[in-house]
């Protein structure tokens, strides 16, 4: 009985408890709540992992066709984007500090920097000595990659620098060159010359001279970055005599030895970390037109190159006689042209269609010659994107798509240009939609790019290369598959200007038509690559008057592969919407044949070549997409073979 009565309070004792937390469950559960909705959310990005490097986005940059919201405070649609965070970016406590990797964004200083030669890299370490407390205050020695005495030494030489993280170390802010009988500005007590002589082992030889670094005093104390700008956080070495680095880097004053008969050497270092600048997504301007300058095989080199390749026939004959010669400087000339052509065309985008480098054992520094060779491009601040050649990564230090991250670290680059999804064959397989320029942001134009290989490994002897290679079937594959997902739009396109506010639109019929005015048809598009196909050298269509549509000229002998893969008829031919009787392909365009710009059409397709090595070939769009026209700027400024392939008044039509 007293048992009973016992147990029968205990419900009573266990609600005492179980109301107060029920309430206080509930209560956080809805501040947590309040909390998870109303807080601010970050970009939606991951970083995969210290080893890469990379960033994983999901592409909201891109405005939803059709909408008319894309329009934020008095900016156009591609501006506003410009103006959001680009997503995470590595943060400096995650960055290797015992790496050399210049590309990566390191905030964290250097502490102590050496020059070493080494005999024998392969089998020993020639780091400067260290203890274990050296490494723990001032950090690991870190060996930068390029031998200083690349094409000028007996042995090798590098430069090496200690990274920490610690604040209670002087680290170095400034950087500078001397002869051995110089010292460098007061006071003096800030500068400790770098042990090692920067000519060791320069044949023939020269006066010593040596790297001089400034340190500034300890940063503890001072609030984390506050002084970052001022700091040294990266070193690299560039080759030749053009005034270019690596972007956010600067040269020292002078270079590491005195000019001789080899191409100079120069340190650069970055100071701070050195953003981007932000390329403006590709778009149509209000007017519908947009241009395209193909710029086909520069070839060059680490040095000044040499004139190759020359059109006789545009040249006075003793001009022609002092550009064949063998101190014609090919890179330095141009690089003018270059300049030149920019200014006068002002296109929307530059296309650098491959052999960027000259390879042949003379683009040896591929950061040299890419830098070089995107210059003038970046100082005109035009939007720019390239694709290999045969030549890229031929005798030289880096893969292609080691080259295609250096060409991404350069201001202007556009964001599509990547090396491409693994599964597909090649680096730098990638598709661009250019869209309107009003707040639609409607898909207007495609351009594809894709990588057209090298050599494919037969046909070779010891009197002659390889066989060229070809676009491989899973390219193909890639190819259609991006074409499929491409949405039909209404065409022509019609302008958002907002007038249509007040009125009533017309009702589409079932067929997308609007009436009498519209066709429901995908975009047109442009498919950039090196090497031509076989189709290149078939013959050309023909009008029902008999007029052949084939015009410039063809002075190579065929450079195409002997395999044909299918590509032309299984992904460029191939329709891909239901209802559409033609592709919406409507150009190739392609470089690697260097005395010969022809522009055919084939099978309904225009083939064209870039252009002679004095010639820039000039794709300019208008009417919304629906008319391309092309044209050859030659380098007495003078068009050469001015054209219309698609659209009203097109050859052909």
């Amino acid at each position: 009985m007293h048992l009973v009565q016992s147990l029968s309070f205990i419900p009573k004792r266990l609600f005492g408890y179980i109301v107060p937390a029920t309430l206080l469950l509930v209560v956080t559960s809805g501040f947590r709540a309040l909390f998870i909705l109303y807080h601010e959310q970050g970009p939606t990005g991951q970083r995969i992992g210290w080893q890469s490097w990379d960033i994983v986005n999901g592409d909201a940059s891109v405005p939803t066709s059709g909408s008319s919201a894309n329009k934020s405070e008095g900016k156009e649609w591609w501006e506003a984007e410009n103006t959001q965070d680009a997503g995470p970016r590595p943060m400096s406590a995650t960055l290797p500090l015992d790496t050399w990797a210049p590309l990566l964004p390191h905030s964290t200083g250097l502490s102590e920097i050496a020059v070493r030669p080494c005999y024998f890299p392969q089998l020993a370490d020639c780091a400067p000595k260290s203890t274990p407390e050296e490494d723990a205050t001032k950090g690991k020695w870190v060996k930068v990659g390029p031998d200083l005495n690349q094409k000028s030494g007996l042995w090798y030489l590098n430069l090496y620098y200690r990274r920490t993280r610690r604040l209670d170390v002087p680290l170095i802010t400034a950087i500078m060159i001397l002869p051995e009988d110089t010292m460098p500005p007061k006071p003096h007590s800030n500068w400790v010359k770098a042990s090692g002589s920067l000519v060791d082992g320069v044949y023939p030889t020269q006066k010593s001279r040596y790297l001089w670094y400034k340190i500034q005093k300890p940063l503890a104390g001072i609030p984390q970055g506050i002084e970052i700008e001022s700091l040294v956080t990266e070193i690299d070495v560039i080759y030749g005599d053009a005034n270019r680095t690596l972007w956010g880097f600067e040269k020292t004053n002078e270079p590491v030895a005195l000019a001789g008969k080899t191409d100079p050497v120069w340190v650069m270092f970055r100071k701070g970390i050195k953003s981007i600048p932000p390329t403006n997504p590709l778009h149509f301007s209000h007017n519908g037109t947009f241009k395209i300058l193909q710029i086909a095989d520069l070839h060059y080199s680490v040095s000044r190159g040499s004139c190759r390749d020359l059109d006789k026939t545009s040249l006075p004959s003793f001009l022609f006689s002092l550009l064949s010669g063998s101190d014609c400087p090919g890179d330095t000339l141009t690089q003018s042209l270059v300049a030149r052509t920019l200014e006068i065309e002002k296109p929307d985008l530059v296309v650098f269609t491959g052999d960027q480098l000259n390879g042949q054992a003379t683009s040896w520094s591929s950061t040299s010659v890419i830098a070089k060779a995107i210059d003038e491009v970046i100082k005109a601040k035009v939007p720019w994107t390239i694709i290999f050649g045969n030549h890229d990564d031929e005798d030289t230090d880096l893969s292609r798509a080691e080259q295609m991250r250096v060409y991404k670290s350069f201001p202007g680059a556009i964001k599509e240009m990547e090396v491409g999804e693994q599964w597909v064959d090649g680096i730098g397989n990638y598709v661009v939609k250019v869209r309107s320029a009003d707040p639609s942001a409607t898909h207007l134009l495609t351009l594809f790019f894709l990588d057209s290989h090298a050599y494919s490994g037969t046909g070779w002897s010891f009197w002659k290369p390889a066989d060229y290679d070809w676009i491989k079937q899973s390219q193909i594959e890639w190819f259609v598959q991006q074409r499929q997902e491409i949405s039909p739009i209404e065409r022509p396109f019609t302008h958002d200007g907002a007038s249509d506010l007040a009125k009533v639109w017309p009702r589409n019929d079932i067929n997308g038509r609007a009436p009498g005015e519209t066709t429901l048809i995908k975009p047109n598009a442009l498919v950039f690559f090196h090497i031509p196909l076989p189709e290149a050298y078939s013959n050309a269509d023909m009008t029902s008057k008999g007029e052949v549509l084939s015009y410039g000229q063809m002075l190579d002998g065929n450079g195409g592969p002997k395999k044909n893969s299918g590509f032309f008829q299984n992904g460029i031919l191939k329709t891909t919407a239901d209802g559409q009787t033609t592709s919406e392909v409507k150009v190739l365009a392609h470089g690697h044949c260097h005395i010969t710009d022809e522009c055919k059409r084939v099978n309904g397709v225009w083939i064209c070549f870039g252009g002679f090595d004095r010639r820039f070939r000039v794709y300019d769009i208008s009417d919304y997409g629906e008319t391309i026209r092309t044209y050859k700027r030659a380098q007495g400024g003078t068009i050469i073979d001015d054209m219309v392939l698609v659209g009203q008044g097109a050859k052909g039509a």
